[in-house]
């Protein structure tokens, strides 16, 4: 995953440039009187602007049609970020940058590590096992961060955002619990949405062009064959397609799945090779400008997804 490690000295001095100077391009985005909340990508804001509602001003510092994987901060988002009151980011290793921003910022902003709870995947070789979750020691790159894809790891995610507004704004206890409420009947409909959907289709492997997969995989009984690795722009080496090309074959998968934001022109050079259909499958890592115009979020993208499965393992 090419994920850069910023230096701790170097960025604590960038973010250091960015307060005195005020010249961060961000500096409008926070308003008074509001809880100012920052989200390093999109299925975090989702939540937290799901759950915030009118008391919160939610900042998303990835913009639309950006893929987080290599996105770094620039420092005017470092600016706006250490100025916010909440900072939200899914930790796991995705956001490479993290720990030296943290290390940068002190106490000033309250942090929250949102997949802090779940149980993490080890995705070295495509294994899947779990690994210990330990708060935000997660420089071994094998970890998997896709947490997110799982509406089930969505709901404790969604839990942990909650806390965290409440405890940093909780004169507005009340208005931040029934949100959730409500976010928590609808990512739990989805849930149970999944676990029907899939609970009987006739095969149970996927392939993907990007190792995204593992925890909606392991919480809905599927297993994901993936082109790429953890990163979806890493270079698979030959002697992986001819593998995944022979797994096609071997196993009767009818379709290869690829996603949006990235380019497709692996996973459709394989699927013509084998001579099966391809679909999208999308981890919401975040959207398009078409998605966003056409209004869509998090869930009905999820199900998009999961009708795509059904018809692939039908």
């Amino acid at each position: 995953m090419r994920m850069q490690r910023w230096a701790a000295g170097g960025l604590a001095l960038l973010l250091s440039v960015g307060l005195l100077s005020g010249c961060g391009g961000n500096k409008d985005a926070l308003q008074p009187g509001k809880l100012n909340v920052v989200t390093t990508f999109y299925p975090i804001y989702y939540l937290a602007s799901e759950i915030g509602g009118e008391e919160a001003n939610v900042v998303n510092l990835i913009p639309t049609g950006v893929e987080p994987h290599d996105w770094t901060p620039k420092s005017r988002d470092l600016n706006t970020a250490s100025k916010a009151q909440l900072f939200l980011y899914n930790g796991a290793g995705l956001e490479g940058w993290v720990d030296d921003f943290l290390h940068g910022a002190g106490q000033k902003v309250q942090t929250v590590e949102v997949s802090h709870g779940i149980p993490l995947l080890d995705a070295q070789d495509g294994e899947g096992q779990e690994v210990n979750h330990d708060g935000h020691a997660h420089d071994d790159l094998h970890v998997d961060p896709h947490t997110w894809v799982s509406p089930k790891s969505m709901l404790l995610m969604g839990a942990n955002v909650k806390e965290a507004f409440v405890k940093s704004d909780p004169a507005h206890r009340s208005a931040y619990e029934q949100r959730f409420e409500a976010l928590t009947a609808r990512l739990g409909t989805l849930d149970r949405q999944f676990a029907d959907g899939l609970a009987n289709v006739g095969k149970r492997d996927i392939v993907v062009s990007h190792q995204a997969f593992g925890y909606l995989c392991r919480d809905y009984g599927l297993t994901q064959t993936a082109v790429m690795g953890l990163s979806p722009d890493a270079e698979p080496r030959a002697q992986d397609l001819l593998r995944i090309a022979k797994f096609v074959k071997d196993n009767g998968v009818r379709t290869i799945f690829f996603e949006e934001l990235v380019s497709d022109r692996i996973a459709k050079t394989l699927a013509e090779e084998a001579n099966v259909g391809t679909m999208v499958l999308n981890p919401v890592e975040g959207l398009t400008s078409e998605e966003e115009k056409a209004g869509d979020d998090y869930v009905t993208l999820m199900e998009r997804n999961l009708q795509n499965l059904q018809k692939a393992l039908q």
